[in-house]
């Protein structure tokens, strides 16, 4: 492992939906050639960029200024951005764009041009040829962050060469639209229930990480996608969770805050 690297900001999405039988949440494969987690199922998200950030992200978001995500998120300032980060993310990993317009009217993304033009649109932004602000400019759009509620806090534990201080999100699927993976940093989606998730896990079939699991346990005793978000809204008890990594006998060992000797 490598010396101690400051954590870098992002961003990560557990989008919901309801299904036939209990709500499903979206998971990911990343590419099996990644340099971070390669293989493992995770949720949308990724680093927080310098233009999630500023009067421009701020002007194209609509139901929450920095002021508030920030009082939210604990921070003195630049709290907006990971909200703007998830979204964005959400939009090129999977191709759902969270949005609606100026004054906050719904929108329907559902027919046959809008899908491709988008589609387009996603190429380009994960191309790096189009600005994703730009992307909602073109379209008279504004990220619509009303129904995205703060759920959880992570930072990868020192001794990784890539670190990430993370903030996880829920948010509500938009109805009429489809998610699909990049086929560039992931390879497949997949909805799923999280009680399917965690055994699917435990039977070594989807490879995930501490944070994933972690969160998917602590919605599991929910019924619906309303209520995972009403459950992230009424949370006042966000902390931030940093692993531990330790060799014990000559085995390495992760720790949670609260094990035997964490605080060691």
């Amino acid at each position: 492992m490598a010396e101690n690297f400051l954590p870098r900001p992002a961003a990560t999405v557990i989008t919901v939906r309801d299904g036939a039988n209990g709500y499903e949440i979206l998971m990911l494969r990343r590419n099996l050639n990644s340099d971070f987690v390669g293989g493992a199922y995770v949720f949308p998200g990724g680093r927080v960029d310098e233009t999630d950030a500023g009067e421009r992200a701020e002007g194209l978001s609509f139901g929450l200024d920095d002021d508030e995500a920030s009082r939210r998120l604990g921070l003195d300032s630049g709290g907006l951005a990971y909200y703007v980060a998830c979204l964005r993310e959400l939009f090129e990993e999977a191709g759902l764009l969270v949005a609606c317009t100026r004054d906050g009217a719904p929108i329907h993304l559902s027919d046959d041009m809008t899908i491709q033009r988008l589609a387009i649109g996603r190429s380009e932004v994960n191309a790096g040829t189009l600005d994703f602000l730009e992307m909602l400019e073109q379209e008279g759009l504004v990220l619509d962050l009303r129904g995205l509620e703060y759920v959880a806090h992570w930072v990868t534990p020192t001794g990784f060469s890539r670190r990430f201080d993370t903030r996880f999100f829920v948010v509500v699927a938009p109805a009429d639209q489809v998610a699909t993976h990049d086929a560039g940093e992931t390879i497949a989606d997949q909805w799923i229930r999280p009680l399917d998730a965690l055994d699917a896990h435990a039977r070594g079939e989807l490879e995930m990480m501490p944070p994933t699991i972690s969160n998917l346990r602590a919605i599991t005793h929910l019924s619906t996608a309303q209520e995972v978000i009403d459950f992230a809204h009424s949370r006042s008890d966000v902390v931030r969770v940093e692993p531990r990594i330790v060799t014990r006998d000559g085995e390495v060992q992760l720790l949670m805050p609260g094990d035997d000797g964490y605080d060691d």
